[in-house]
């Protein structure tokens, strides 16, 4: 397997890093992975793409080896959008194609609204825009989560990376080769054993959500060529109605599923880097 390259992007404020595949000449391709996870999540699928595009796997903050918010401060989605296009400025991206799962699809949809002449070719995995919220439980949530003491997983030390592996399998799902790559990144050695790199703060719920149809105007600001790869069956949280009618939001998209979980590009690698050169080369959407 292609090994890839450690970058620091030096924010004003913080220090993020990536995971880098291809040639550094190559056609970038910025690539976003979910929420919990880390770089290692395109350890599969980065070096089927490596021959053509510079994949460009970049952490979040919070995520990974990147820096966490300082003490006080809280993760709001809206934010992770302002560090992924400060990153992009960082890198010098004055065009590029993205490409995002689960929380990182929803984070680069944004992206692509707020900046349509910069992003090129959309990618998405699982993911269409941010979770929304049908008012129903506004007010709950709020308390809830200002109310909230969660610190996270983070607390919890594990024996060994295999021991930590297993965790992740029984939490997500995934197959323990599968998490391994996401698993290992997302580790650090203490001496009372290995623990998770992730900020715990990033556990907490979030106090305010956007409405269904505020998400809905967002994606409508997309104007690059947009493909969408969905779990067949879906994902709970991502009925099937409810993205039909995102994707009608944006002008050109092209739908498709895919049989398998919610970590499609893990899973299925070699199909989901065929779908991604397809659309990555202009194939598709017309």
């Amino acid at each position: 397997m292609t090994v890839p390259r450690e970058r620091d992007i030096v924010l004003p404020h913080m220090r993020l890093r990536a995971l880098v595949w291809g040639d550094d000449d190559a056609p970038p391709l910025l690539a976003l992975h979910g929420w919990l996870d880390n770089a290692g999540s395109y350890a599969f699928l980065a070096p089927l793409l490596a021959d053509r595009w510079q994949v460009i796997a970049l952490e979040l903050p919070g995520h990974g080896h990147s820096d966490h918010l300082p003490a006080g401060m809280h993760y709001h989605f809206i934010d992770y959008v302002r560090a992924v296009l400060a990153a992009a400025d960082v890198l010098e991206l004055s065009r590029y194609r993205l490409l995002g799962h689960s929380l990182g699809a929803g984070i680069a949809a944004l992206v692509a609204a707020a900046t349509p002449e910069r992003v090129e070719r959309l990618l998405l995995i699982e993911g269409l825009g941010p979770i929304a919220d049908d008012g129903h439980h506004t007010l709950r949530r709020f308390r809830d989560a200002l109310t909230s003491l969660a610190t996270g997983r983070s607390l919890r030390a594990f024996p060994s990376v295999d021991h930590a592996i297993s965790a992740r399998t029984i939490a997500s799902g995934l197959p323990a080769a599968q998490a391994r790559p996401i698993v290992e990144r997302g580790l650090r050695e203490t001496p009372e054993g290995w623990r998770w790199r992730s900020d715990p703060r990033l556990n907490r719920p979030s106090p305010l959500r956007l409405l269904e149809e505020q998400v809905r105007s967002l994606l409508r600001g997309i104007a690059s060529p947009a493909g969408l790869l969905l779990a067949e069956p879906a994902t709970s949280y991502l009925p099937r109605a409810q993205m039909g009618e995102r994707a009608a939001c944006v002008s050109r998209i092209d739908m498709s599923t895919m049989q398998g979980g919610h970590h499609l590009h893990l899973e299925h690698s070699h199909a989901v880097a065929a779908w991604a050169r397809q659309h990555l080369d202009g194939g598709a959407p017309a």
